[in-house]
């Protein structure tokens, strides 16, 4: 088999991110994809009824469309195009009120303000505490770390006392946070529901900067989403890669990575072939796969594999995909148009319902995370119809029987039908996926975990995947992860795969590798000794 110059293991969009970075540079790319068609969790599929288009796992994309990576790559000029439901984002609360979330401000303010004067003038106040930083933060969060220029210049733009200000109010949990800005529950419900797209409760210190992150994304540049679906966004960045020479390898599952003198050389695929990689081999798959399973414990300082014993994963998911021959019967029309729709639960019924998850039950009452695809993509189903997916959270579990899952999708169909009479019988075709049909399907989601690892403060950073570096670099040289379990985390925005193509690229280098590598090592061996 032909050496190239990386062989990058995984087709998700991480691993295609990175691969597009490096065929940018000149470097030739193999990318090995265990299933059958790229994508990961950024896919789409025919799955409920003939002519309803289903995002199978991921849906709407706030952070891909403003990402500075994702901007860089220009996949417009591929494909990929964007459009928006007529509202962003609802959360309907269980006494049937909503507060919603709209493109145009003055239309949120009169939103939350129906729930406590003045809160509409503290979302202003608060949209615009978020557009001094919004550049910067998306640059600190979307860069390798520790992000010093996009630090530094958040100092100089907001200076000492309101930097630490800022600092604060990323540690504060969703409810802290919410009661800080806002007097009524119709704003404060918009920033926890948000806080619960992670495995974080709304007790959980550093929940809150979820929830005002994709609260103000929604504000600035709204919940977008791929014309023709979510396997849009994967098809532009298949095809910018392609258009350089990269090279895809399908059904190509890695059983290890090749590694001599503490160098990764390569990798083996499970039928027995080696695919050798003369600069680069990154690693698009959990943190646990890549370092005990393709990488073992040989070459890894035994403190890390002790760590490793500690990582943490998010909550299990249930998804169900619905094909709906009308749209959706809301008893409350001021959700109809919302892309997105938070409900199930007010702020203390989210705090029940994540506490229900901590001690292992299966809640009673789920929180759900509802899209309505057609709202927001007429491309999705046929006119007058809707294609439309939920997903809650379970605990984690070796195995769930199918009857306990059925039982759970009657709870979660039950959710919707209190808030929209009529609803189950608008139903003319479902799919669901358990915990286990997840990982199947995507054998990165394990457990049907889709963060790729706890967002708790604890796994975050510097402590991501382990206590270590916050960085793609690993004890093993030239080997570097870009999966979701690397900084900054789940969510599609391509940093954890742009991150290891950097990192990739400056351990490269012909006057400074060298120097890079050993600063690394160095800097390893005081944290795993």
């Amino acid at each position: 088999m032909d050496t190239v110059d990386a062989v990058i293991i995984g087709a998700g969009h991480n691993g295609l991110v990175a691969a597009n970075i490096l065929a940018d540079a000149g470097w030739t790319v193999r990318v090995l994809e265990a299933t059958g068609e790229p994508g990961g969790a950024v896919r789409s599929g025919e799955i409920t009824a003939p002519g309803y288009l289903s995002d199978l796992f991921s849906a709407f994309y706030p952070l891909g469309y403003a990402s500075p990576v994702m901007r860089e790559l220009a996949l417009e000029r591929y494909g990929l195009s964007w459009t928006h439901a007529p509202s962003v984002f609802s959360h309907l609360l269980p006494d049937g009120r909503a507060a919603t979330v709209h493109r145009e401000i003055e239309r949120t303010m009169a939103s939350v303000e129906a729930f406590a004067a003045g809160d509409g003038e503290r979302w202003r106040n608060a949209y615009r505490d978020w557009s001094k930083v919004s550049g910067r933060m998306l640059e600190a969060i979307t860069r390798p770390f520790p992000p010093v220029r996009s630090g530094l210049g958040l100092v100089r733009r907001l200076g000492t006392g309101q930097t630490l200000r800022l600092a604060r109010r990323l540690v504060l949990s969703a409810r802290e946070l919410g009661s800080e800005l806002f007097a009524g529950e119709g704003a404060r419900a918009l920033l926890a529901g948000c806080a619960l797209h992670t495995d974080l409760s709304p007790e959980e210190a550093g929940g809150g900067v979820y929830g005002w992150l994709l609260a103000m994304l929604g504000q600035e540049v709204g919940w977008p989403v791929p014309v023709g679906g979510a396997g849009r966004l994967t098809s532009a960045l298949v095809g910018r890669l392609t258009a350089r020479g990269g090279e895809i390898v399908y059904s190509a599952p890695v059983s290890r990575v090749l590694v001599a003198r503490g160098r990764a050389m390569g990798v083996r695929t499970a039928d027995g072939r080696d695919w050798r990689a003369g600069r680069a081999v990154i690693a698009d798959v959990p943190a646990p796969s890549l370092f005990l399973n393709l990488v073992g414990e040989r070459w890894l300082p035994p403190r890390m594999v002790e760590d490793l014993a500690h990582f943490r994963w998010d909550g299990a998911t249930v998804k169900v995909d619905w094909a709906l021959d009308g749209p959706i019967p809301w008893k409350n029309p001021e959700v109809a148009g919302s892309g997105t729709v938070h409900l199930g639960a007010d702020l203390n019924g989210l705090t029940r319902y994540s506490a229900e998850l901590a001690t292992g039950e299966v809640p009673d009452h789920p929180f759900l995370l509802l899209g309505q695809m057609t709202t927001a993509d007429p491309t999705r189903s046929p006119e007058g119809t809707e294609s439309a997916w939920a997903y809650t959270h379970l605990p984690h579990r070796e195995s769930w029987p199918a009857d306990e899952i059925a039982a759970h999708v009657e709870r979660m169909e039950g959710v919707i039908e209190d808030q929209a009479p009529g609803f189950r019988s608008r139903i003319v075709g479902r799919n669901v996926f358990s915990p286990e049909d997840l990982e199947e399907e995507n054998p990165s989601l394990v457990g049907g975990a889709l963060g790729g690892g706890t967002s708790a403060a604890f796994q975050q950073l510097f402590f991501r995947p382990v206590p270590g570096l916050g960085r793609a670099d690993t004890p093993v040289d030239r080997l570097f992860l870009g999966s979701s379990s690397a900084h900054p985390g789940g969510g599609v925005h391509g940093a954890p795969g742009a991150n290891a193509a950097r990192a990739a690229l400056a351990r490269d280098r012909k006057l400074s590798g060298a120097a890079y590598r050993a600063a690394v090592a160095a800097a390893q061996r005081s944290i795993y000794r």
